[in-house]
């Protein structure tokens, strides 16, 4: 059965940012703790799955819902302006709300797909001393020609279309494929798919910034990903060239079911253990 959570609320330029908190694990107090941001489009109660599998690896977890999707506001609209610099700063604003019960303790940030490219963004853009370790699940840099076979021919038409339906527009209304987005979070989006490399955020080189990342990454590929394969994820961690990375393909035979970009959540008891053990060999605060 998942896990119950508290729901709360963190405010930053004019955005309320949805957080759920889970009961603290079972067993000593003062467990490492895992902030969990999801995939575009993808509601944190999406999780739950996996925060009850966290938690019975003896780590306790919170989810947030990015800016726009869930609980979190404002619904993307014509007016909405933010793109992945708003995105990965609002990480740091719920860390900083969050500070009181994160004290002392190891803090680790789970990033799914977009959720695991703004986790980096944040650790490259803003203090990176207040995350202890980042753990990327089925993320990747959704560069066109980083695509096995004739894939990538595809990819970029696709993922260039709906950047021209939300240039057009003025909003992505969500139609098939990551929710309702504001049009400069697919702007940044499509960015990537296109040059392979991260945006230009407010005035920053955040190519460069990431190379300078120095925070232990863990960083896991699933199996039959139909959105960011294995191939992906290796372009992503080419990046971190600064950074300890810990590589592992998580496959169909290691999870005991059917794996994809979304299905890992609900088959994550053994990539939880191995979250925990990664979170646990960090060097204590």
């Amino acid at each position: 059965m998942s896990a119950e959570y508290t729901q709360e609320f963190v405010d930053v330029d004019g955005a309320r940012i949805g957080v759920q908190v889970y009961p603290e694990p079972a067993g000593a107090p003062g467990a490492p703790v895992v902030l969990i941001w999801p995939a575009m489009g993808v509601r944190a109660r999406y999780y739950r799955p996996l925060a009850a599998a966290l938690r019975d690896a003896g780590l306790a977890v919170i989810a947030a819902d990015l800016r726009g999707t869930g609980e979190s506001t404002p619904t993307p609209a014509r007016s909405c302006r933010y793109g992945y610099a708003e995105l990965a700063a609002d990480v740091g604003a719920v860390l900083d709300a969050l500070k009181p019960r994160l004290d002392g303790r190891t803090r680790l940030l789970l990033g799914h797909s977009l959720g695991g490219q703004v986790a980096v963004l944040h650790q490259a853009l803003h203090d990176p001393d207040r995350v202890d370790g980042l753990a990327l699940v089925a993320v990747g840099i959704p560069w066109w020609r980083g695509y096995p076979g004739l894939r990538g021919w595809g990819v970029l038409p696709y993922t260039q279309g709906i950047a021209g339906v939300a240039r057009l527009l003025g909003v992505w209304p969500g139609w098939g494929f990551g929710g309702r987005q504001a049009r400069g979070v697919i702007r940044d989006w499509a960015y990537t798919a296109r040059t392979g490399r991260f945006p230009v955020l407010d005035g920053v080189d955040a190519e460069a910034a990431v190379a300078r990342v120095r925070t232990p990454v863990l960083a896991v590929s699933v199996d039959d990903d139909q959105y960011t394969p294995h191939e992906t994820m290796d372009h992503l961690c080419g990046k971190l060239v600064a950074a300890p990375v810990t590589r592992h393909r998580y496959t169909v035979a290691e999870a005991g079911g059917p794996l994809d970009h979304f299905t890992w959540v609900r088959a994550a008891t053994p990539l939880a253990a191995r979250v925990a053990a990664f979170a646990t060999a960090l060097p204590p605060r």
